[in-house]
């Protein structure tokens, strides 16, 4: 394919993962509205934003198998479709049940974009030129996550929208991704053998992890870490998944298959994978909550303050991936991305209610520039080492065990924060001789700064400082374990041939095999 026919063809991918970013994001700002609407608990608060987060996790690897097996352009509309289903449920929803079940479509819908969007990339561009391309699904994230809550801010507080356009708003671009796929995207048609799809495995593997899941967002917030239902929990998810593997190494056709683990740049990549997402998004989720309550900022300015991390994302992204299709050296940015994160989280483990922005931008632009050389450019190195058939099943595993990581981080990290931020506030409210229960929040709450008297005021300013800088602090060992993991990968020379291109010399290949198998 050109360069034009490629840029045609990603107008349609674009589209869907802004989709799919947008669901993640538009939403942040305008829970406590809808919560308060439909008159439910916090533990449905809960619900409502792990429900999408958990069927797209969990249904990752299952759309990154379907693509090996049947026809990718099809599974990208469908996963559309049931994104757009998913939005228009949750846009008419009158109750927070309807709501959350509506979620878990979208999650599921989000699910078939974030692995199918990675998978067809490598299916019409080969991994020497795929490096360019990366920098616009850069700039389509950061627009995404930037303009996700501003948008879904506006839209609660103008009187004639309201909270349900927040899930509306993204039917007309799920629309128009489908539209365009239509149009723009070509993918010959190559023989298959026959199709033999592995139900058990799938069940076990989206139960196993969906227990997991749910125990590590529950825990420390539901029910104790150490209590009768973590280890119900996790056994059952331990048990699950032990079945899953069994089922999965004799089965014809795996949903994972596990001998792709024998590769050693699969392995290394999944691993690096995950650790970059505990610590990218385990450590990042939290600084929304910091701008406003720390340095007492509002939501739209809060969104605002984020663009340091979201710009160094996209230009280092864009820079490496140039710099990489024009090389074929790919190995020293992924050992550069994984330095520069580690010190970019270790310098945000130094703020406090009193660090300035421009000091705050400054180590969220490093942070920003390492994850952009790194997150993009380990699928790549994958990609690059399998062969085509596998392409969809290794993408998905890389997206299933980063998103899985930062589900973790998340989870972990907010219950350290909830623990760190209480035992701040009850030590400076004691300091300060002022009673326990004036603080107006506390260890399952957000205060709202703007109600406080001056003196608890600064003593909650100063626990949400010290407790965000905590986080990054237990996040940045994470960031080093990757880099030890990422040391460890073995560089090889960046294929010329795209995917589809692979896939057809792969099957040609094994023609003629069996051809002298046959003759013989």
């Amino acid at each position: 394919m050109t360069n034009r026919q490629i840029l045609q063809a990603m107008s349609g991918l674009m589209a869907g993962m802004f989709v799919a970013i947008l669901a993640g994001t538009v939403v942040a700002n305008a829970l406590p509205t809808i919560i308060a609407d439909l008159e439910a608990s916090q533990s449905s608060y809960t619900w409502v934003v792990t429900a999408e987060l958990l069927a797209m996790t969990a249904t990752v690897p299952l759309w990154g198998k379907l693509s090996d097996l049947f026809d990718k352009k099809l599974l990208l509309q469908l996963s559309l479709g049931m994104f757009v289903v998913g939005s228009l449920l949750a846009g008419f929803s009158h109750d927070v049940e309807l709501l959350i079940l509506s979620r878990v479509v979208q999650g599921i819908g989000a699910g078939g974009l974030t692995a199918l969007a990675q998978v067809v990339m490598a299916a019409i561009i080969p991994p020497r030129r795929l490096g360019k391309y990366a920098g616009i699904f850069g700039a389509v994230f950061a627009i995404g996550t930037v303009a996700g809550p501003l948008v879904g801010g506006v839209l609660v507080d103008t009187s004639w929208l309201g909270w349900r356009w927040c899930f509306f708003i993204g039917v007309p671009f799920a629309l128009l991704a489908i539209a365009l796929l239509q149009r723009t995207l070509r993918l010959p048609a190559v023989a298959r053998r026959e199709v033999k799809i592995d139900f058990l495995g799938a069940f076990l593997i989206v139960a196993g992890v969906c227990a997991l899941l749910i125990w590590v967002t529950l825990a420390g917030n539901e029910f104790d870490w150490a209590s009768w239902q973590t280890a119900a929990l996790t056994g059952a998810g331990v048990l699950l998944l032990v079945a899953a593997v069994f089922v999965e190494a004799r089965t014809a056709e795996p949903v994972i298959p596990l001998g792709i683990f024998r590769n050693r740049t699969v392995t290394l990549t999944t691993v690096a994978s995950l650790l970059v997402g505990v610590a990218m998004f385990g450590g990042t989720v939290f600084l929304s909550q910091y701008f406003q309550v720390s340095l007492g900022k509002s939501p739209t300015v809060a969104g605002l303050m984020s663009l340091p991390m979201i710009l160094g994302l996209l230009v280092s992204s864009t820079v490496a991936g140039q710099v990489i299709s024009k090389t074929g050296v790919w190995k020293r940015y992924l050992v550069a991305g994984a330095v520069i994160m580690t010190v970019g989280l270790g310098l945000l483990s130094t703020i406090d209610a009193d660090t300035s922005f421009t000091l705050l931008s400054a180590y969220m632009a490093v942070l920003g520039i390492g994850v952009g050389m790194l997150m993009q450019n380990l699928v790549l190195a994958a990609q690059n080492d399998v062969p085509a058939s596998e392409l969809g099943a290794a993408t998905s595993v890389l997206s299933f065990f980063r998103s899985m990581g930062g589900t973790i981080g998340t989870s972990v990290l907010g219950a350290i924060l909830a623990n760190r931020v209480a035992s701040e506030m009850t030590k400076g409210l004691d300091a300060a001789g002022i009673p326990a229960g004036g603080d107006g929040g506390g260890e399952n709450s957000v205060p709202d700064i703007s109600t406080l008297p001056e003196p608890v005021r600064q003593i909650v300013e100063h626990a949400y400082g010290v407790a965000t800088a905590d986080l990054f602090l237990i996040a940045t060992p994470c960031a080093l374990l990757a880099l030890l993991t990422v040391v460890f990968i073995k560089e090889k020379p960046l294929k010329t041939t795209s995917g589809m291109e692979r896939l057809a010399e792969e099957a040609a290949t094994a023609k003629e095999t069996d051809k002298t198998a046959v003759g013989s």
